[in-house]
């Protein structure tokens, strides 16, 4: 049985393990969350390093994207390097192979959820390859990236302006941040702050997209009628959104036990299927994995 290990620097309330079997080969699924402490995320890592087959880094991108620019976060940095044996991926390999994938199957088995709709993407940065599939498909997208990273009520409506200006000015700043000032981490992940600033931006919006501790951040106490996508959501973040009066939400990873585990698991479990060095590793691999996996997202009517 391979074993994938999930350090994730948010909640230890949402630990979670599963003992799942693709393509004949069996794996145990766990994410240990350290409450927000780099430091004690480093030292779990580094006992782990050499006996899990692939660790996942949660809670924590080790990078975002602007156009074909990746910018690396500085506290990430650390992190990552504390693996010296085992390989360690942050889900961005599935965020550009996967999720863009959900997105076009959406438009093809259930056109009428997307067709035509405004979607408040909450990072593009963030979450890449969906951002471009929406642009692709023809949403009518908003990029909440400066509104929910910084906090400022500027949302961007052109993919190029964010990839080709805004990216370029911002990023390099951002990622030399602490990251607990443009992600909520630790015991804040439980914390939603519903902002009346903010609230106009779910109400435009049809669709509201991406990462779930975002979409949470400033989810106003009703927002009836719209649809959720995202992953890595526990049982009681569904009834969060059920009281809401969310009417659908679609996680891109398929659910495992009772919850959607996140892109970084998801992907470190690929990692180990492979059994190839990382730097090896190309999008069309994971491309071809998914289609031998046949991953579906999950669809669950709330309202």
């Amino acid at each position: 049985m391979k074993q994938v290990v999930s350090v994730s620097i948010g909640s230890s309330k949402r630990d979670h393990s599963a003992e799942v079997s693709f393509l004949g080969q069996n794996f145990r699924l766990e994410r240990k969350g350290t409450d927000g402490d780099i430091g004690k995320a480093i030292d779990l890592i580094r006992s782990l390093d050499g006996q899990v087959d692939a660790f996942g880094m949660g809670g924590i991108d080790i990078w975002i994207w602007g156009g074909k620019r990746r910018y690396t976060f500085r506290e990430a940095k650390k992190i990552a390097k504390a693996a010296q044996k085992t390989p360690m991926v942050d889900g961005s390999g599935l965020k550009n192979t996967l999720e863009r994938r959900v997105i076009y199957q959406l438009m093809e088995s259930h056109p009428d959820l997307l067709r035509g709709k405004n979607v408040l993407m909450v990072s593009a940065m963030d979450r890449f390859g969906m951002a471009e599939a929406f642009h692709d498909i023809g949403c009518r997208t908003m990029y909440g990236d400066i509104i929910f990273a910084l906090g400022l009520p500027i949302p961007l409506y052109r993919l190029k302006l964010l990839h080709n200006v805004i990216a370029p000015a911002v990023a390099p700043i951002v990622v030399q941040l602490p990251f607990k000032l443009i992600y909520p981490i630790g015991a804040k992940q439980e914390k939603r702050c519903p902002d009346s600033s903010f609230k106009k931006y779910y109400e435009w919006a049809d669709v509201i997209a991406g990462d779930f501790h975002m979409i949470k951040k400033y989810l106003p106490e009703r927002v009836p009628g719209k649809i959720v996508i995202t992953n890595t959501v526990t049982q009681a973040d569904v009834e969060l959104l059920r009281s809401a009066g969310i009417k659908l939400l679609i996680t891109t990873t398929p659910e495992i036990q009772g919850r959607s585990f996140g892109t970084n698991v998801m992907e470190a479990m690929m990692v180990a299927f492979m059994e190839k060095p990382l730097d090896q590793i190309q999008p069309a691999d994971y491309v071809d994995l998914l289609e031998k996996l046949d991953f579906q997202p999950r669809i669950e009517e709330l309202a």
